[in-house]
């Protein structure tokens, strides 16, 4: 179990936390079952490393018997919050709730440089969750990824290196409050543009309005909608959480939507968390196509290539509906489906993990790239916008030329969709 001198002094006064929590981590009855779904456990063997181990370190934090150290956090910080430990768990302990609620109260009292408070203000709340501020840096990438080549000094500056791990960039579309469906309407929905994804894939979401209009579906993309929260909920800011919560409500309020639909399993996994009116109508849009009409007069065009998914780790653990994108898939004539061995574990994207967390990040990596190699596949599809740059970035380092891309987009596309026409 996890090692900590319980006599360590405090390293800094500790508020009394919410009794919530500590009922939420004393429903574990410390069986072990997620020792081996846990991606961190897997690779340090160190308990305290486990889903079992931090919710004992959790436990004594939440009854002040330990302190909220740098050993504690250290623990703490490398928990991807993928969530796998919650679909074996037999006492059903709501292990993101509790991660993320104890990140957010030891949040409040962590010492942090100038410059670290500086740089996460300005690219959290300055940058990913302004859409102004994502179109002007967007653009900015954009020109960027176009000059690269060209002009040597622009290939030594930061913006170069960025660029670069990117994917190819697509013109900003100025977004349509509604988007009629083509012919006879099914049903109306809306889709969640999210805030990083409305620049960096610009190309799903689009590929998403496609198919949904030639199904028979208007699509509402409401303009005051927001960031999701999840990343801020990673980050251990629930207040932020909350604004973002409001701002969305606000923006779809007074809609009579079949379904509020999100092409990113992050952003749809943090929508669930909103009141139960609202996220009781979130669905992926793998999920929800699987379930729309309108396929039999669909024209799909045959793609003769092997295609191996990737399942993002909260479409597995939370959204539960992994199994979609395959269906969808499935639909295209002459393609062959194959998971991605090893989707029971987390790639290391994880928000902004690989960031926070490069060493654990970069091993995870390793292992995707490994089983993609092992897959003789010719396209690699995931619904998750982070997964897929992080992948894409790892086999483009390890000189492997493979496109990874949404399912939605490859479908879309053998039904005559054409991003830059769009």
């Amino acid at each position: 179990m996890p090692c900590l001198n319980m006599s360590d002094p405090p390293s800094h006064p500790q508020e009394k936390l919410p009794d919530p929590l500590v009922d939420v981590a004393a429903r574990c009855v410390s069986c072990g079952l997620c020792l081996p779904r846990c991606p961190t456990y897997r690779k340090t063997l160190n308990e305290a490393d486990s889903p079992r181990g931090r919710i004992v370190l959790m436990q004594g934090v939440l009854e002040q018997r330990i302190p909220a150290n740098e050993r504690f956090l250290a623990h703490i910080d490398l928990c991807l919050a993928c969530r796998a430990c919650e679909s074996v768990c037999p006492n059903n302990v709501e292990y993101g709730r509790l991660i993320n609620g104890v990140r957010g109260v030891v949040e409040k009292t962590r010492q942090r440089s100038l410059w670290q408070l500086m740089g996460r203000r300005v690219l959290m709340d300055g940058v990913a969750t302004k859409p102004a501020m994502l179109r002007l840096v967007g653009g900015v990438l954009r020109t960027c990824q176009a000059m690269l080549g060209q002009a040597g000094w622009l290939m030594r500056s930061p913006l170069a290196q960025i660029a670069t791990r990117l994917p190819r960039l697509r013109p900003q579309p100025i977004w349509k409050a509604i988007y009629p469906a083509a012919g006879k309407e099914r049903g109306e929905v809306g889709l969640f543009l999210g805030c990083v994804a409305r620049v960096l894939d610009v190309e799903t979401l689009t590929a998403s309005i496609f198919v949904l209009n030639r199904l028979g579906y208007t699509v509402h993309v409401p303009s005051r909608q927001g960031c999701c929260g999840a990343m801020h909920a990673g980050l251990g800011e629930p207040e932020k959480v909350s604004e973002f919560e409001e701002q969305n409500l606000r923006a779809f309020a007074g809609m009579n939507l079949e379904a509020v639909i999100s092409t990113a399993t992050g952003c749809g996994a943090a929508l669930k968390n909103y009141p139960q009116d609202f996220a009781g109508r979130v669905k992926d849009i793998s999920e929800f196509l699987g379930e729309a009409e309108g396929w039999e007069s669909a024209e799909i065009e045959p793609l003769a290539e092997k295609l191996v998914v990737h399942e993002p780790c909260l479409m597995r653990n939370v959204l539960h509906c992994q199994g979609k994108p395959y269906d969808l898939l499935h639909r295209i004539p002459g393609a062959e489906v194959v998971p991605l061995a090893g989707n029971d574990q987390c790639c290391g994207a994880a928000g902004t993990y690989f960031l926070t967390q490069p060493e654990m990040a970069a091993s995870l990596l390793a292992d995707k790239i490994e089983a993609v190699k092992a897959s003789g596949a010719q396209i690699l599809a995931t619904s998750n916008i982070g997964c897929a740059m992080h992948l894409a970035a790892g086999l483009k380092a390890s000189g492997i030329e493979l496109e990874v891309v949404h399912p939605i987009t490859l479908l879309a596309r053998q039904m005559g969709f054409q991003n830059d026409k769009n």
